[in-house]
């Protein structure tokens, strides 16, 4: 049974009618409706911490949906559980083919910059601050491309960029 069918509380079940109103008179291709269908099973499933469900349904939205900017945010999510899983070559290379299609997303720049930020301490740790420093640069550019789309926003990122000096601000 598709799990927008055996959500649990009222909010999720108002939801599930309101989509379900909205794919029957909203003029769609029977390929954009299954993409739509597994993409919100897909998000329920991992707002409950069913990654292994949510990824099999993200998985399902790409095949049939062809709109650029739709299929960012299935590829988005999809590097969101690879990142919580700790898979994070796997998340990068989602992220980086969320923004080959939509190249604003900030959110992607952001979570590309955490990860590469992480390493760079994980190289500290481990002694090697050549490979921190690297990893600590490119941190900075993921985050300086975040910060030009959402001006205002990702303030922590933005007082590491100043204290660190990777990034002059006027």
């Amino acid at each position: 049974m598709p799990r927008s069918r055996i959500n649990g509380n009222f909010i999720d079940k108002t939801s599930s009618i309101v989509a379900n109103i909205l794919l029957r008179i909203i003029p769609t291709t029977s390929g954009e409706k299954r993409a739509f269908t597994y993409y919100r099973d897909g998000m329920s499933a991992q707002s409950e911490g069913n990654y292994a469900e949510a990824l099999q349904n993200y998985y399902e939205a790409t095949r049939p949906e062809i709109d650029p900017y739709d299929r960012s945010y299935i590829l988005y999510n999809i590097g969101l559980i690879h990142t919580s899983n700790g898979e994070h070559t796997k998340a990068l290379e989602y992220y980086f083919r969320a923004l080959e299609r939509n190249p604003f997303l900030p959110q992607a720049f952001n979570n590309m910059a955490v990860i590469c930020h992480y390493r760079g301490e994980q190289a500290i740790l481990q002694g090697d601050s050549e490979i921190a420093e690297a990893w600590s640069d490119q941190a900075a550019e993921y985050w300086k491309q975040a910060i030009a789309l959402t001006p205002g926003n990702y303030i922590e990122a933005h007082n590491w960029l100043k204290i660190t000096r990777r990034f002059e601000f006027e």
